[in-house]
């Protein structure tokens, strides 16, 4: 699948901007069954400053330097992606979970040694006992570790409800465990959390969810959202991505911003700011099929090319 991509974000602020520090997770991966051929940034104020970097888990990231005076501060992040469909390992056939959880210590390499950084609590996800007492009932002894960690997905899936109005960015992710409820942020550190619980490698993944609407029905421009899921690691095999909110292993239909320890290493946008009072944000994301989807029919071009034309 062939997607153009369009996310905007819009701070209206009550009182003036005097400066403001940026930094944005807007770029898509390109690599791990994407390519990305088209990027551009528009962002007003002009910043007086912008440079990428690449952070420390791999991702293309924006900073921002803001200096002339703004009471609205907008930024559009417009891409073209292509997705390739995932393949998956048979789940009974992949290594036994302990086998996994063991191979991460004392001093694994290579590329063990990169999976074993997100088997440590981070700020969103730290360390809890009802995380692992979770995490048990699908992580039976013996149990192959891809099918251990599909049953895990069901059983969030089946038994968290999805309300957005039950939690916030600031809910603990105890609080989580202990309503059962939230949105794909709290179903994702949940997931993340029950498998590092067991000295398991999993990250959080930021990215695009194609929406499809009822047959007969037109797209509506801007109703796509951003979204999240995991990533485990199956030795062999490499990262594996399953989402629980919506109980599949993500494929084409699946876009992929960015990787992190949680939440916070991944946000599509956060800053500093001097000034501005109180604050109304607005985010618009639309994912729309290219006509003609197919590779055959998309001539691929360099961001540079793009640019040139």
């Amino acid at each position: 699948m062939i997607y153009k991509i369009r996310h905007e974000t819009i701070y209206s602020y009550d009182d003036p901007v005097q400066l403001s520090h940026n930094l944005a997770h807007l770029h898509p991966i390109d690599g791990f069954r994407q390519s990305v051929s088209f990027f551009q940034l528009t962002v007003a104020p002009e910043p007086a400053v912008i440079s990428e970097r690449v952070d420390g888990w791999g991702n293309l990231a924006h900073f921002l330097l803001v200096q002339e005076a703004h009471k609205e501060f907008r930024i559009v992040a417009e891409s073209t992606v292509e997705v390739k469909p995932a393949h998956l390992p048979i789940l009974v056939e992949t290594q036994v979970w302990e086998e996994v959880a063991a191979s991460m210590r004392p001093r694994p390499r290579g590329a063990v040694a990169i999976a074993s950084q997100f088997r440590h609590p981070s700020p969103f996800v730290p360390a809890l006992a009802q995380a692992r007492e979770y995490a048990l009932k699908s992580f039976i002894p013996s149990r192959s570790i891809a099918e251990a960690a599909f049953d895990l997905m069901h059983r969030i899936h089946e038994e968290f409800e999805y309300d957005p109005k039950a939690t916030s960015v600031a809910t603990p992710l105890a609080e989580v465990f202990s309503c059962k409820h939230g949105v794909c942020q709290d179903f994702s550190h949940a997931m993340i959390g029950c498998l590092r619980s067991l000295g398991l490698p999993a990250r959080y993944v930021s990215g695009y969810l194609e929406t499809r609407p009822p047959p007969g029905k037109p797209r509506l421009v801007g109703a796509d959202a951003s979204h999240a899921w995991v990533q485990f690691w199956c030795p062999d095999w490499g990262w594996i991505d399953l989402d629980p909110t919506n109980d599949v292993s993500p494929s084409e239909r699946h876009v992929t911003v960015a990787v992190g320890r949680d939440f916070g290493d991944v946000t599509p946008l956060k800053g500093l700011l001097l000034g501005g009072g109180g604050q109304v944000v607005r985010v618009s994301v639309d994912v729309a099929p290219l006509e003609g989807n197919s590779q055959g029919n998309f001539r691929r071009m360099s961001q540079q090319q793009m640019q040139q034309q």
